[in-house]
């Protein structure tokens, strides 16, 4: 079977390629920049060459984007070209080939606003029932091209699946108080417990979802770890999650003493994967309670899949944050798809 994956020299755009690969699928890559797992270097806004991209296709993975870093180098209108043009023009050679399954990778960041609950409240729990409140071009952006995919499934029939994604990009952290309150790896594995996926467990949900699309027809699915919190736990874990923490998992505190490590003091949402789990079968192994098994024994935690893949960075040369000042240095771009 023949699958376009957009986006193909980023992070899940590789790991996607490679798993379909490995699974004995034709893949064809479409990406603006040529890396070994892009077959059709070029842009998703140049028709000619989507459409020569998309023939024969039967899936579609539309992974490429611009992302959250690129607010501090891209205008707005570069936000719409890619992430809303991009995606139209993708939806309609989509319907023109006869694709059967359209999977859109979408970000938690559509919520925006929504998920930041005013101080001395509990923490919010989010569920795809929330609605997004989009704070920056790019959740307006990413909101929108939701709604494409729905209209596209309403007038013409193509079975699309949303996937809100949480953080899986092994780059530091884009918020400077972040990286100086912690340790990389420490923050990361912290955000299990509420906002991280690993990116094998990312790249097999979109898998299940090709096959189930036909059958669902539209609907949206936030992908991120399973959190070991209850709606109950919001109050204490905006105001003590330390301590909750160390109530749940004892043993986590001999890996924070060993390696120097702390808990987060408070955690203001938490992303909720019940209905990705319950309507698309999918389970994904890495939680906090695996990471921190792998840690105790030694292992990085890792999957072999995020180890081959990589960081990617976001831009094709260093820049500077107009606003934090942070200097992003990619080894690759991440998923672009217009300069």
């Amino acid at each position: 079977m023949k699958v376009l994956v957009t986006g193909s020299s980023g992070h899940l755009g590789e790991g996607l390629v490679r798993t379909l690969r490995m699974l004995g699928h034709d893949v064809a890559g479409l990406d603006l920049l040529d890396r070994p797992f892009t077959t059709h270097v070029g842009s998703i806004l140049d028709r000619a060459h989507v459409r020569q991209s998309i023939a024969r296709a039967r899936v579609v993975f539309h992974a490429a984007t611009l992302h959250k870093p690129h607010l501090n180098t891209h205008g707005p209108q570069d936000f719409i070209d890619t992430n809303l043009t991009g995606t139209l023009t993708l939806l309609e050679e989509a319907v023109a080939a006869g694709v059967e399954s359209f999977i859109f990778t979408s970000t938690t960041s559509v919520f925006g606003h929504a998920l930041m609950p005013p101080p001395g409240t509990p923490a919010a729990w989010i569920t795809e029932d929330v609605v997004p409140i989009p704070k920056n071009i790019y959740g307006v952006t990413k909101a929108a091209a939701e709604d494409l995919c729905e209209l596209f499934h309403r007038n013409h029939g193509l079975a699309c699946l949303v996937l809100r994604t949480s953080r899986f990009f092994p780059e530091e952290d884009d918020d400077p108080a972040a990286r100086a309150d912690y340790a990389d790896e420490n923050l990361k594995v912290n955000e299990f417990l509420f906002r991280r996926v690993e990116i094998s467990d990312v790249v097999r949900v979109h898998l299940l979802a090709a096959d189930r699309a036909p059958a669902l027809g539209f609907r949206k699915y936030i992908i991120s770890a399973t959190t070991p919190f209850i709606p109950g736990d919001m109050e204490d874990v905006r105001a003590d999650a330390a301590r909750m923490v160390r109530n749940l998992f004892p043993e986590y505190q001999t890996i924070c003493f060993r390696r120097g490590w702390k808990m987060l003091a408070s955690m203001d949402r938490v992303y909720v994967n019940d209905r990705a789990r319950e309507e698309l079968g999918w389970r994904p192994r890495y939680d906090f309670q695996f990471v921190i098994d792998r840690l105790k024994n030694g292992e990085d935690f890792r999957s072999p899949l995020a180890r081959l893949v990589g960081s990617k960075g976001y831009h094709a040369v260093p820049r500077a944050s107009p606003v934090s000042g942070v200097l992003w240095i990619p080894s690759e771009s991440k998923n672009r798809t217009h300069p």
